[in-house]
């Protein structure tokens, strides 16, 4: 039942509002995954970042991309989670905890072997609107022993300014979504958090968005 409300959400909702009211400059997207085990790894400045990214699939696909999203938030009363685990499909994470990385990545391991794609945000939470903040080692540690992970990274601009962080107030602005080619997994995480922050700002220059304010 939930993988029918996220279909009807996300195809009567999300790509409405996504790709109608707001304008997106999409480059590469033949590069997206279109099935998993893998992982989209994208930068983090809007509450519209999620749903942008889960636009950008076929519906035929969607319900098989998973965002993975801090439990303290989006479980924090019954009726968004009802929404966030239904409609949107997370992975709950819980942030800060104390158990083993083992229990806290379970549910997003189960989601990779059932061949499902995951949508995380590298840098933790979200930044200031149009800056990438610096790279956590969270994902790392969630795939270094899973190497048949296909790991894409993924840039977007301008969603910061239509939909900044502690906004409610939703703006339509022309904004960027540039997908890169995969990157490897390395066995130190040093090396993997650079090559990460090192795409990230490869990508940026691709961003029409950007130029048009230099």
């Amino acid at each position: 039942m939930s993988k029918l409300f996220k279909i009807i959400f996300v195809l009567f909702v999300v790509k409405p509002v996504i790709l109608v009211v707001l304008g997106l400059n999409i480059r590469h997207r033949q590069k997206l995954p279109l099935k998993g085990p893998a992982v989209l790894a994208a930068n983090h400045n809007s509450h519209l970042d999620t749903m942008v990214l889960m636009s950008l699939f076929p519906i035929s696909k969607v319900h098989r991309v998973r965002p993975v999203a801090a439990a303290d938030y989006f479980l924090k009363n019954k009726y968004l989670a009802w929404f966030s685990l239904n409609c949107i499909g997370i992975i709950p994470l819980e942030r800060g905890g104390t158990g083993d990385r083992e229990t806290m990545f379970k549910a997003c391991h189960e989601a990779l072997d059932n061949d499902e794609i995951l949508i995380i945000f590298p840098e933790g939470s979200r930044g200031d609107p149009d800056k990438i903040s610096s790279i956590k080692k969270g994902l790392f540690h969630l795939v270094k022993d899973r190497p048949e992970t296909n790991i894409v990274p993924v840039v977007m601009h301008g969603l910061g300014k239509a939909l900044p962080k502690n906004e409610a107030v939703f703006v339509p602005f022309n904004c960027d979504v540039v997908v890169g080619d995969p990157i490897k997994i390395t066995e130190d995480s040093n090396e993997f958090v650079q090559a990460i922050a090192t795409t990230f700002d490869q990508l940026l220059t691709q961003c029409l968005t950007r130029h048009a304010l230099d």
